[in-house]
């Protein structure tokens, strides 16, 4: 490169061939004397890049048409807003040179073997001397062209800089002082070799300056003191904890291989712990790990390098372990016998407080005290617990002691931890420990004491005023006799008995009925007042419970009945106020003999039975009586009114429906209407019958078989002009039965009748008419009374349809579309005759059948007669 100082940043000149090939370095421009704080590079020509470090190469082949070719390098700092040019001239070499260049081109081709040397090596914390030479680069094609030597990156130009250079002339690399490898492990700097006139023949080099380690660095433990905790009791092997140190050498080197060691134990003995040389984890060597020996251990450790040898650097540290207790010791009271002193009848009061001895640790679960008292406390009127504070037993009392009772009181108290024991390796089973405590009861003076403090009373309902119910009596804790005790009942509860003020002897003030007010509980608590001479007051309960009694009779709820001809039983049920075993079941008698030998009691249930004649009776009225006895022997008398009567029905006997309970006769709602519409349905059948049946009939009647050759029409359904079709005539006689064509009012049909007659007639009807006058010409009468089909057809038909003629005009008196439609017989007549209510001439004005209705019309019926 070519670079005149007061040009630099106007004018540089480079030398070239006239043919330069892609990625070809064609110079370097010194960037920094232009402008130092250049941010921003760029070429006014896309065929040239520059490199930060002011290398300009080719970014494609390019060929100098001319002598000459130029382009301009741009700086920019952008914080400044300064700009600055350089100015870049390309000029092809003179013609002597090109024939070298091509060589030289040619030998660029091929990898140089003195250009690219191994990496250098620097030993850390080299002693020298200083200078001192660590490589030598060289260009082969210095043995053609003078070839100057550079090098920039780090350690040259660079931080650290000034650390190594590079001879100009020679390409030797030396460094001008130690290095330490922990701060900076290696170099990369960038060789250049160029001519006299700034030509690079050489691609910049890369070379790698690496720092070899020197063990100059100890190991060193990540913590000042590890602390582990250990259970006490603990088996060899049982792992306490780890160690960890660190070395700044090179890794995977024998300056970072360490090695782990206990140095000394405090106390020394005995030895409980090992240290694995590799790993630095601690483990329990010994069973001996006793806490209440020795809580805690501290070891001295030491941490090597160079794999342990004697020659490694090395640093100790620091390991506490504290001993964790077990509960291996049970707790000893300090005392084997306590004695303390209560008054009688003290409640809910500390008495004593005991102490232990626990050698585990202070507050653990393992010396925490448990204390229970395992004799002499049957009834349960002491009471123990923990002062979680001291750890010391509250012996308390919880019920009243009695010094008549006993004077004295011997307890036997355990301890135990809150904690299982956890025992050492081959130890003997712990023994619990225990003490003796007498508590001496001291005599006080009481009041009067009830025995029993609750007392109960059975009183039977409906007991007399004044009747003793039982006794009830205090008695003095000092004397044990109830002289000079008197007895009351404090006032505002339930006055049911009252107490003689002397005997103590109890007494209904009422009669006690359970269905009455208060007394439908039937039970209250009362409570009694014993005073003795000096004042001194107990009190007791009496619980007075009211027992059912026998008060009421039973009695039949219901008396009046009438039975019908058919003698279905009656049943009589009674019904008694008593509760059990004052009521059911019931004992029924006919009380009087002479009914008792045609009437009968069957048993049907507890509260039921049947009343049935024994045989044949006249009809009448029977008045029977009737005691029923219940359980607890109480008899009532009842008087049972039957009506034997000569019905089917019971309602047939007076007419209307009758309600016995309050002796009332009524007739309901129901009932009349229910007779208002059978008078009606009645009267709908007389008419029916008289109309069906009022003259005489004639059938006209034809075989089955004819039917099957007559023409039958069926189609007509609206009314019309006549129409006359020949088929519309009467068939020939295939049989012995004959056919006629019947002309109902504007229409003709043709009728199949069964019967006997030999005939087939037209008919021709219109106007009022009745079935019977609708028969006309010759034939003979049917004589099982039925009327045809045909008959009937020619009877209804006519008046039908004038009927919906008439209602179906609108209001311009305009046939409607609709009308009646006629559908004429097409098969075979029933062989069950006709099922019209007037088909029987014989039967048209009996009504006996009333007389005799089925089942479900007197079930009707009897609905009818209830409320």
């Amino acid at each position: 490169v070519l670079s005149l100082c007061c040009e630099a940043c106007k004018k540089v000149i480079f030398r070239v061939p006239s043919e330069v090939e892609a990625d070809t370095l064609v110079g370097r421009v010194d960037l920094k004397e232009c402008l130092q704080s250049a941010e921003f590079i760029s070429s006014s020509d896309g065929n040239f890049k520059i490199l930060e470090d002011g290398s300009v190469y080719t970014t494609s082949a390019i060929s100098l048409s001319a002598e000459k070719k130029t382009f301009t390098i741009l700086l920019k700092d952008i914080q400044e807003h300064v700009e600055k040019k350089i100015h870049v001239s390309l000029v092809e070499e003179e013609q002597k040179t090109q024939k070298t260049r091509h060589a030289r081109d040619t030998v660029l081709k091929r990898t140089k073997r003195r250009w690219g040397p191994i990496p250098s090596v620097m030993i850390e914390n080299s002693l020298g001397p200083f200078p001192l030479q660590i490589q030598q680069v060289q260009s082969d094609t210095a043995q053609n062209y003078t070839i100057y030597y550079s090098a920039s990156g780090p350690g040259i130009d660079q931080d650290p800089k000034g650390l190594f250079y590079i001879e100009r002339e020679t390409g030797n690399i030396f460094a001008t002082r130690a290095v330490d490898r922990e701060q900076y492990p290696s170099f990369q700097i960038i060789c250049f070799a160029t001519t006299p006139d700034g030509y690079s023949p050489e691609i910049p080099l890369v070379h790698t300056i690496r720092i070899e380690d020197d063990n100059d660095n100890s190991p060193y433990f990540t913590q000042d003191v590890f602390e582990f905790s250990v259970p006490e009791n603990s088996k060899p092997g049982v792992m306490v904890g780890q160690l960890f140190a660190e070395d700044k050498d090179e890794p995977y080197t024998l300056h970072t291989a360490l090695k782990y060691r206990i140095v000394s134990q405090n106390p020394p003995v005995p030895q409980v712990f090992s240290l694995h040389g590799d790993t630095g984890v601690i483990s329990v060597s010994s069973p001996q790990l006793d806490r209440e020996l020795v809580s805690s251990y501290t070891l001295l450790v030491e941490v090597r390098d160079m794999a342990g040898q004697p020659f490694g650097l090395c640093t100790t540290g620091t390991a506490v372990i504290k001993i964790e207790d077990t509960n291996d010791n049970a707790p000893s009271f300090k005392q084997m016998q306590y004695e303390t002193r209560v008054e009688e009848n003290r409640v809910n009061v500390e008495i004593l407080r005991v102490s232990v001895v626990d050698l585990d640790e202070l507050g653990s679960p393992g010396s925490g005290a448990v204390y229970e008292i395992i004799r002499g406390n049957d009834d349960q009127s002491f009471e123990i617990t923990t002062d979680k504070n001291t750890n010391e037993g509250i012996l308390c009392v919880v019920k009243g002691l009695d010094y008549e009772s006993a004077k004295q009181r011997t307890l036997v108290i355990a301890v135990n931890n809150e904690a299982p024991y956890m025992l050492a390796p081959h130890s003997q089973q712990l023994s619990q420990s225990t003490s003796s405590v007498t508590v001496h009861v001291m005599d006080v003076d009481e009041g009067p004491v009830f025995k029993p403090c609750r007392l109960r009373l059975d009183v039977k309902e409906c007991e007399d005023i004044g009747t003793s119910i039982g006794r009830y009596i205090a008695e003095d804790p000092e004397t044990g006799n109830s002289e000079g005790i008197c007895y009351r009942i404090p006032p505002g509860q339930c006055n049911w008995i009252n107490i003689d003020e002397k005997s103590g002897e109890v007494r209904t003030v009422k009669v006690l009925d359970r269905d009455i007010g208060e007394m439908r509980r039937g039970q209250c608590n009362i409570t009694v007042l014993a005073i003795d001479r000096n004042g001194k007051t107990g009190t007791g309960t009496i619980e007075v419970f009211i027992q059912p009694g026998n008060k009421n009779y039973p009695r039949i709820l219901k008396t009046d009945y009438i039975m019908c001809r058919d003698r279905k039983p009656i049943c009589l049920t009674a019904q008694d106020d008593d509760e059990s075993p004052y009521s059911a079941p019931f004992v029924y008698r006919i009380t009087d003999r002479s009914l008792a030998s045609s009437w009968k009691i069957t048993r049907h249930n507890d509260n039921s039975v049947y009343l049935s004649p024994k045989g044949d009776i006249p009809f009448g009225t029977y008045d029977i009586p009737v005691s029923v006895t219940d359980k607890g022997g109480k008899v009532g008398e009842n008087r049972i009114r039957v009506n034997f009567c000569d019905c089917v029905t019971p309602t047939e006997c007076d007419g209307r429906a009758r309600e016995l309970s309050d002796g009332t006769v009524t007739v309901g709602l129901w009932a009349i209407l229910a007779m208002i519409l059978g008078s009606l349905l009645l009267l709908l059948i007389l008419i029916t019958i008289c109309g069906c049946c009022g003259s005489g009939v004639m059938h006209r009647h034809v075989t089955d078989d004819c039917a099957n050759h007559n023409l039958i029409i069926s189609n007509t359904e609206a009314p019309g002009e006549e129409v006359m079709d020949h088929n519309i005539i009467p068939l020939q006689n295939t049989c012995d039965q004959g056919g006629y064509g019947i002309k109902t009012g504007d229409q003709q049909t043709f009728e199949v009748v069964k019967g006997r007659g030999h005939t087939l007639e037209s008919v021709k009807g219109g106007g009022h008419q009745t079935l019977g006058s609708v028969k006309e010409g010759g034939g003979q009468a049917m004589m099982d009374s039925r009327y045809s089909y045909s008959e009937w057809h020619n009877f209804t038909h006519p008046r039908l349809g004038e009927k919906v003629h008439l209602c179906r005009q609108d209001e311009e008196q305009k046939h409607s579309e609709d009308y009646l439609l006629s559908y004429n017989y097409e098969g075979k007549g029933s062989l069950a005759g006709s099922v019209g209510c007037c088909s029987d001439q014989h039967e048209e004005e009996a009504l006996d059948f009333l007389d005799q209705l089925e089942p479900k019309f007197r079930t009707l019926a009897e609905t009818c007669i209830k409320r």
